[in-house]
């Protein structure tokens, strides 16, 4: 079964076209180490709830968007093999924050890994 890795981040808005550009290299490593789909998802309709929403879960700021993203791998030992190479992965010169820096805050990026147990529709 697929397992998926999950991530909220707050990007500032005026940095989309970076935060799509980052988003396209750096997520060529993943798929190359065996990721089968990546979304990158930029928010469009985020409400604000009454007790907790996406914006505070990652402190997103008026200027800035929340953005929801996946990683799906086709099993969890594919993904751990490819986390495990992580120190290499990360000499990649796609993944070096020199020439690909993160257009967002990482530090309030909100992500876990997550077993699929319900999957409907196409494929």
């Amino acid at each position: 079964m697929s397992y998926i890795d999950g991530f909220v981040l707050a990007v500032p808005s005026a940095n989309k076209q970076k935060f799509i550009e980052h988003a396209r290299t750096a997520n060529a490593v993943f798929i190359e180490h065996g990721a089968t789909r990546i979304r990158e998802c930029w928010g469009d309709e985020v409400k604000a709830g009454k007790q907790t929403d996406f914006q505070r879960a990652v402190q997103a700021k008026d200027d800035e968007t929340v953005c929801f993203s996946w990683v799906e791998w086709p099993d969890k030992a594919t993904r751990d093999a490819a986390m495990a190479k992580m120190d290499e992965l990360m000499k990649d010169p796609r993944m070096d924050p020199e020439k690909n820096p993160m257009p967002f805050d990482g530090m309030r990026m909100i992500f876990g890994g997550f077993v699929p147990v319900v999957a409907l529709g196409r494929e």
